[in-house]
């Protein structure tokens, strides 16, 4: 589903889709509102995406009517690239975010031109395949510590080890992820903080100041 907000500008491609394409292509800038869907699970892939600012989360909607978050994605992380002709996932902003927008066909026919794009696609193929393969052994752990251990220790990797680390997220995005209920998330969250391995920074629980990391991965490896 193309975007239905509003559109900033046409440029030349930013970071990893620039380097993708060989910087011979446009793509579109587009900002989702919180809540937005980018697009929808079955929907014709036709469009690959770069977070600028901002995050947005794939997941699907089980028969249930429970949600499992795939992936979150963030910063500079691409998404919607297919390997078949439809999306697997729905994807919807978590907080309002700005992407990059290319045609896929366009950046599959610049990949084939440019000696750059294979070696950036694996990279990115590579850098995908470590968040799924991240997200797998995080829901095999055995306890809801380990798995909000994992989960705070993922985020702090990929945003570089800041020194407060703002979750963009929800606690039901969390809980969604973890594949655990909300409320055991809160009450982990709340054990971590009495043991004194973090501490909330601000009145919204999202800014998280890791205390002891070293304490976390003692924590995730027990599983």
């Amino acid at each position: 589903m193309l975007v239905r907000t509003s559109a900033v500008c046409a440029r030349p491609p930013a970071g990893m889709l620039s380097a993708l394409a060989g910087g011979q292509i446009f793509s579109s800038e587009f900002r989702y509102r919180r809540g937005e869907e980018v697009f929808g699970e079955g929907e014709e892939a036709q469009y690959v995406y770069q977070i600028l600012s901002g995050a947005a989360r794939t997941y699907k909607l089980l028969p249930d009517g429970c949600r499992q978050i795939n992936s979150f994605h963030l910063s500079g992380d691409m998404f919607g690239l297919e390997n078949g002709a439809s999306h697997r996932f729905t994807a919807d902003a978590v907080v309002e975010t700005n992407v990059s927008i290319m045609k896929r066909v366009s950046l599959l026919d610049a990949m084939t031109r440019y000696r750059t794009g294979p070696g950036s696609l694996l990279s990115l193929v590579t850098r995908n395949l470590v968040h799924a393969e991240t997200h797998m052994l995080l829901l095999g752990r055995k306890t809801a510590l380990e798995k909000v251990a994992a989960f705070l220790l993922e985020m702090d990797e990929r945003l570089t080890h800041p020194a407060v680390l703002t979750l963009p997220m929800s606690r039901r995005d969390i809980a969604d992820y973890l594949g655990v209920a909300l409320e055991t998330v809160s009450r982990t969250l709340s054990i971590l903080k009495d043991e004194g391995l973090l501490q909330f920074y601000g009145p919204t629980q999202r800014r998280v100041v890791l205390l002891d990391r070293e304490g976390l991965a003692r924590l995730e490896a027990q599983g």
